[in-house]
């Protein structure tokens, strides 16, 4: 198989590059610089320059791309680079695909599972309703799916990965969760009621390849284990992966200093309860289905 993949520096991009190459697929990296390697294909998303001919003769496409939503406040600045970085390159990428003569099989488009937005302990699956469009993240990914329209209205099968929280080693939320507990200070967030979502970062590898796979599949698939749990419980089965103590919550006032009260509200303190309803019904096996035995592999314990 020959994939393009947009964002393959980025957490699950590097990820799955390795996963396909490890497959021996071929792979192609879109990248916003000159090439200077093979296998790599320039784009300029900011200024809207896709040569059509460059993705032109794949099997599958897989587009990733899209600044971190966790890393540093939501200024003004901040918030328009999380939506344009999404949505245009997304919409510039369907409409580079729809414009060639040769079009892959399926675009396998990267999304989250913040299209619900706070929803509580109500338990969603693909089926469920999107959240409120003034929810910044809701809105977010509403438009970034749409803007693969150009791609499904040329006959290409498009999947939305809905993405959870992601658990890896070397990347994502848990090095940086991990680290107050390392020290003795972690602790859960508010009362720990509110759901967390997540998936260990090999079973995204392996759900993506499914779906590039499952030719019946396409719309929405939320990517994350069937074993979505509170805060809580994520907070407990943590520090009991590193042994250490989880005894005092983490204070309101620095998550807010640190972070921002709309990042804080709509990513720490935000419900989202979900089923991989679609991987499970199409007959995807995880690797990693419980938190205790992800976080142990990954934590190397």
């Amino acid at each position: 198989m020959r994939a393009l993949i947009s964002g393959s520096s980025g957490l699950i991009g590097t990820a799955l590059r390795f996963g396909l190459i490890e497959r021996g697929h071929d792979v192609v990296r879109l990248v916003r610089r000159e090439p200077v390697a093979a296998g790599e294909v320039r784009w300029d998303p900011a200024a809207g320059v896709l040569d059509p001919e460059d993705v032109s003769g794949f099997d599958a496409v897989i587009n990733l791309n899209g600044v971190s939503i966790g890393e540093r406040r939501w200024t003004d600045g901040r918030k328009k680079a999380i939506r344009t970085s999404r949505i245009d390159a997304t919409r510039l990428l369907a409409e580079a695909l729809a414009a060639t003569d040769e079009r892959p099989g399926v675009l396998v488009s990267a999304s989250a599972i913040g299209v619900y937005g706070d929803r509580g302990a109500e338990e969603l699956d693909e089926s469920s309703p999107i959240g409120p469009r003034d929810e910044f993240l809701v809105d977010v990914v509403v438009d970034w799916e749409a803007a693969t329209e150009p791609a499904a209205a040329a006959g290409i099968r498009v999947v939305h990965a809905r993405n959870g929280i992601v658990l890896a080693r070397d990347g994502g939320i848990l090095p940086r969760m991990a680290l107050p507990f390392r020290l003795g200070a972690g602790g859960r967030i508010g009362d720990g009621s509110q759901w967390m979502s997540w998936i260990h970062i090999d079973d995204v590898v392996s759900a993506f390849l499914h779906l590039i796979d499952a030719s019946f599949v396409s719309g929405p698939v939320n990517v994350t284990s069937p074993d979505a749990v509170t805060n809580a419980l994520f907070t407990r089965t943590l520090g009991a992966a590193l042994r250490r103590p989880t005894f005092l919550p983490v204070p309101r006032l620095a998550l807010d200093a640190l972070y921002g009260r709309e990042l804080v509200d709509a990513l720490l303190y935000a419900s989202t309860r979900v089923r991989p309803g679609v991987l499970e019904r199409s007959g995807f096996s995880f690797a990693h289905p419980k938190l205790d035995g992800a976080l142990r592999v990954t934590l190397g314990r």
